[in-house]
């Protein structure tokens, strides 16, 4: 990291759409920070589990929640409400699903080089 950037979510370098959702992504630092937007009606299991293959979501999530309401459920049972303005750190193994009538936003700074790629199953 030897110069400054700054690269903006409207010019993304790479964008990947599933059922009620996208994921937009850039590159900055040599980091790949990914902002998801997730319809009102978006669960993991449904839109994003027929291209991961994956019983759950197995990319480990480090996020900021930009809009909306996100509920996760964690393979262990423990169940987490995400809202607006919230961080939250989520370890592989977790459903997610939107709450209400808003989209939600996040932007992730771990997690999204392979989420929702068919050419690697990380998610």
């Amino acid at each position: 990291m030897d110069k400054a950037e700054c690269r903006s979510f409207g010019k993304p370098d790479e964008v990947r759409e599933f059922p009620k959702g996208r994921v937009e992504l850039v590159n900055v630092g040599g980091a790949m920070i990914g902002r998801a937007i997730f319809e009102p009606g978006w669960r993991w299991a449904d839109s994003v589990q027929p291209i991961a293959k994956t019983r759950s979501c197995e990319a480990p999530h480090f996020q900021f929640h930009v809009s909306g309401v996100l509920m996760v459920l964690m393979d262990d049972g423990t169940e987490i409400e995400c809202r607006p303005g919230e961080v939250s750190l989520l370890p592989s193994g977790h459903d997610a699903w939107v709450v209400g009538d808003e989209p939600a936003v996040v932007v992730d700074f771990q997690g999204m080089v392979d989420y929702a790629s068919s050419h690697r199953h990380a998610d």
